[in-house]
């Protein structure tokens, strides 16, 4: 990462520790990504700016990383360190990784190996110049640990690698040419056994003239073709001296192994598996409540309060759009009545002036239709409470 997504993982990783969010997983780490990004402004005036950009960044790293298998790799039980420091009889226990699959995932591989450092080196305590380490690492196919490795991951490699001595840890890595190591972590190491190069190409031949040129010459031959004439067996050796100085080049004879030569069988691995004292230990996956599972209630507490909310609107909705009630009617069949009335009153009276006629009754044209007009108002409206009772009193 850059330095802005660098800073924008340790807000992240700043705001679980404030909310007591454990992290202990891939997919923690990716849903605790995406609620920061969603309630960003909220943390803006308290840990600075974060923005979605960077964020998408961030996940797409981690997504090259779980395609690889770190959504298996990293999660619990978390491995011990401590397992690897083991004895028997006073004598130490070799362990060894199987990363034949591991390391055809060089980014999944590379940051397993700065995993594995930077927990020794923050773990372990400083225990200065030892005569014999603690713990000494041997990284075979060295060159597939970094293959597309960005700078910043070696720089972080080196940094380790410089400082995890003081702890007592020994780190070996084991390729065919010293090029296949980056210069800055090459100049960390000391010690050096080189067996014979061939160079057909004159690729191969700078090649040769770079792993000579790692060594201190010696005045007896000369480097660069000794390396091409080694036998079987044999190797160019410099070790550190009692000072800590590279020691002059020395070809020398290498003892042969005393293990058997060649891969074991798969049953013999298993065999040897079931009798370690750590077996078993790893291979049940733990996935306890941690960030994932705590954002994924609170999202879908928010999503259940959501639905009750928009199911209280359209309640409410729904009763503004019924019948209106008795009242209502009451008004209706009244303001219907009085209107009928008046239009009647007003044609009857309009009527008798135009004609000049005289109603000779005693009581006049004019007050029997109002009496009229006002007695159909009357059966309305009782028609309208009669119907509206019956109706609520059927329901």
């Amino acid at each position: 990462m850059n330095e802005t997504q660098d800073g924008v993982l340790n807000i992240v990783f700043r705001i679980a520790d404030d909310r007591g969010l454990l992290l202990l997983d891939l997919k923690d780490l990716q849903a605790m990504l995406d609620w920061v990004s969603k309630h960003a402004k909220q943390y803006t005036t308290k840990y600075g700016n974060i923005s979605a950009q960077t964020v998408g960044a961030i996940q797409r790293a981690l997504l090259q990383l779980e395609t690889q298998g770190a959504d298996k790799f990293f999660g619990e039980p978390s491995f011990d360190i401590y397992d690897l420091i083991q004895t028997e009889g006073g004598k130490g226990v070799m362990s060894v990784l199987a990363a034949d699959k591991l390391m055809m995932q060089p980014k999944l591989y590379s940051t397993y190996l700065l995993w594995l450092l930077s927990e020794l080196y923050s773990t372990l305590p400083e225990v200065g110049d030892l005569e014999l380490p603690k713990l000494v690492f041997f990284f075979d196919e060295a060159h597939m640990l970094f293959t597309d490795t960005s700078k910043a991951l070696l720089d972080k490699i080196e940094q380790v690698i410089r400082l995890i001595r003081s702890k007592g840890v020994g780190i070996y890595f084991i390729t065919q040419s010293p090029t296949d190591i980056p210069e800055n972590i090459l100049g960390q190491l000391g010690n050096r056994v080189q067996h014979a190069l061939r160079a057909y190409t004159p690729k191969d031949q700078k090649a040769v003239k770079t792993a000579a040129d790692t060594f201190r010459a010696n005045p007896e031959f000369k480097t660069d073709e000794a390396i091409m004439n080694l036998e079987t067996g044999e190797a160019l050796v410099s070790f550190l001296d009692a000072k800590g100085a590279p020691g002059i080049v020395e070809r020398a004879k290498i003892l042969f192994p005393l293990s058997q030569i060649g891969a074991i069988t798969e049953g013999q691995r298993l065999d040897i598996i079931k009798q370690s004292r750590i077996a078993g230990k790893y291979d049940t996956p733990i996935d306890r409540e941690s960030a994932f599972e705590i954002i994924m209630a609170e999202a879908e507490e928010q999503m259940k309060a959501q639905e009750e909310e928009i199911a209280a609107k359209e309640e409410e909705k729904a009763k503004g759009k019924q019948k209106p009630g008795m009242m209502s009617k009451v008004w209706k069949a009244i303001i219907t009545a009085v209107t009928g009335t008046l239009a009647t009153i007003l044609g009857t009276y309009i009527s008798d002036k135009v004609t000049g006629k005289k109603t000779k009754s005693k009581t006049s044209a004019t007050g029997r239709v109002v009496k009229n007009a006002t007695s159909a108002a009357t059966r309305s409206i009782t028609k309208e409470l009669t119907r509206d009772i019956l109706g609520n009193l059927v329901k």
